[in-house]
């Protein structure tokens, strides 16, 4: 199966090309480069496999939750790119994307609390059970302070289960901020990377999950982008009374 994968949503942005059982990689800054350097960079990998967009079975991108800018660069890049060939468009979850990661650093890894930076001081976060030889999610997606994170009541020991995500130091240092339940819990640094979205396609395109060009649409968890004034400085009173 030949595949191009990309993710923007953090600020690092990376992508890979797969040709059969062989695949070349990209990993750069995200953030206002992205944009400049995600397309020169994905020709270059199309180059260094021998293929053509049109020998391509499906683009795959990480649809969020996460950057707002980088969701929308990452559409608009998938979208050109797939009308232009006419391929199928995969989107995949970043959250999910980060709980394959960490599986990829540690196999045994079964039970995953997937976190991401979502900004003024909050995480997106999404709970995943291994089973069966695919992921299902344990309940749906949030964003908010870390503070009021929790494990999903499901019946499965708290000791099962790991975080996994970019929030462990700072800005974010979720690390500090957990409740007590999760602090003692295994953390493993993990992103949506390219390699995971190409991990994930096989199943998930045999599942139709794939869309046409102009539904390839980024997954948005909540509108508001920037504290206001009167909420940066109360935050900024906060700190400086701790």
């Amino acid at each position: 199966m030949n595949l191009l994968a990309l993710d923007t949503s953090t600020e690092h942005i990376c992508a890979a090309v797969q040709r059969g059982g062989a695949r070349w990689r990209y990993d750069g800054a995200g953030g206002p480069q992205a944009s400049a350097t995600l397309i020169p960079a994905l020709l270059d990998l199309l180059a260094q496999a021998g293929l053509a967009l049109t020998d391509l079975d499906a683009l795959v991108f990480g649809r969020g939750p996460g950057s707002f800018t980088g969701l929308r660069t990452a559409c608009a890049v998938v979208q050109g790119l797939a009308l232009g060939a006419t391929l199928p468009v995969l989107p995949v979850d970043t959250l999910l994307a980060v709980a394959e990661d960490a599986r990829g650093a540690t196999p045994q890894t079964a039970h995953v609390l997937a976190l991401l930076d979502a900004r003024m001081n909050e995480v997106y976060a999404a709970a995943y059970a291994w089973a069966d030889g695919a992921w299902q999610a344990v309940g749906g997606m949030t964003v908010g302070p870390p503070e009021t994170l929790a494990l999903p009541d499901d019946g499965t020991h708290p000791d099962g289960w790991v975080l996994a995500g970019n929030v462990f130091a700072p800005p974010v240092d979720c690390g500090t901020r957990l409740p007590s339940p999760l602090r003692a819990l295994p953390r493993i640094e993990a992103w949506p990377t390219a390699d995971a979205l190409l991990n994930l396609t096989p199943a998930r395109l045999a599942q139709g999950l794939a869309v046409a060009a102009q539904d390839a649409l980024p997954l948005y968890i909540r509108d508001k982008v920037a504290l206001t004034t009167a909420e940066r400085n109360a935050h900024s009173a906060v700190s400086n009374f701790k």
